[in-house]
Formats: structure tokens, sequence, C-alpha cells
């Protein structure tokens, strides 16, 4: 059976193709979310220690870019994601925490609140560039707004190396058809 499927090209199945799931997202994999479709386009594995991996997977329909982040402890936990201006947080977030201050228990960005919950060091791995072990060091501050569905997370990178992101806490039924590029 196998001799028939290569004499006429047809390639064997991936398996549970209709089944797949955040947690099988790799690099060219196309997906839906929210009546768009997006595709991975950026790779990245975060090592928290003790064994806690999670992903974030940069994704683009081809007019905007987004950041996916999958972290699966005892449920999957998404956000999605984009990058915001440090400024736009305030400037002396940076500076204060570049000279040694803990970072602020509350921040306001765009008028609405958001509470320090998790400060979290750890390691990045760009898996973009396929198999690579240049881990970076690096901490995360993650701030949630008050029903917690809206997350702000700052990231320090080296002594004044500072980014930013916002982004939305979703569910993992808002992601669908996730298929392997061809």
């Amino acid at each position: 059976m196998s001799l028939f499927k290569n004499l006429f090209g047809k390639k064997e199945e991936e398996p549970k193709p209709f089944s797949r799931t955040v947690l099988d997202l790799s690099m060219g994999y196309i997906f839906e979310y929210d009546l768009r479709t997006w595709e991975v386009t950026g790779e990245y594995e975060y090592d928290w220690g003790d064994e806690e991996f999670s992903k974030e997977y940069k994704v683009s329909d081809g007019k905007d870019s987004f950041y996916l982040a999958v972290d699966e402890d005892d449920e999957v936990e998404l956000l999605w994601c984009e990058k915001v201006p440090m400024r736009k947080l305030g400037a002396e977030i940076a500076k204060n925490i570049s000279e040694g201050s803990a970072p602020p228990e509350t921040i306001i960005y765009e008028g609405k609140s958001y509470f320090l919950d998790e400060e979290s060091p750890g390691y990045f791995n760009d898996m973009t560039k396929g198999e690579n072990d240049d881990w970076q060091e690096f901490i995360a501050w993650d701030y949630y707004n008050e029903d917690e569905t809206l997350n702000l997370t700052i990231e320090q990178w080296g002594e004044r190396s500072f980014e930013a992101s916002w982004g939305k806490v979703i569910s993992e039924f808002e992601i669908s058809d996730i298929l392997p590029r061809k």
C-alpha cells in the first residue's frame, strides 16, 4: 500500500490532522483567530527554572503582527500580545529598575490600572534560528488588570535594556483550524 501511495506522490498525513491544539504550533503553521488567518513567523522558548518552560510565537496575518504566549501549567494559559513602547508606561520605571529600585506595584496604562502579579527571572531562546542554544538571561514582571483579562509585561534584558508588551488573556477555543503550511 505504501508503494502505491509513493507512486502517486501522496504523502502520509501527519497524525491528528483535525485535533491540533495550540501546543502543536510551530514555525509556518497557520490558524484562525478573531476571524483572521495567522501564520507563525517566529518561535521562542522560555526556561523559568525548575523544569518550567513556556513558548511564544510571533504571528502575522500579512498586515499585523502579534505574539501568542502559550504556558501549560495546570491548564493552558494564552496571551495575545503586542509590543508597546516602554516610554508609554512612564519614563521613570526603567530608570528606577536600572538603579536598583523595585518595579511599581501598580501601573496605569491607557486609563486602566495593572497590578504586579509576579516577578520571573528566566532564559530566552530564539528557536527561529534552528537548533540554537543561545539562551539569554532576562527578568519579567507581569501585571494584570483587576479582573485578570488584560496583561502588561515589562522585561529587562541586561542592565539598561527594557521591553514592554500589552495583551489580553484568551481561551484555547478561540484558536481554531491549526494546520501546518504545506
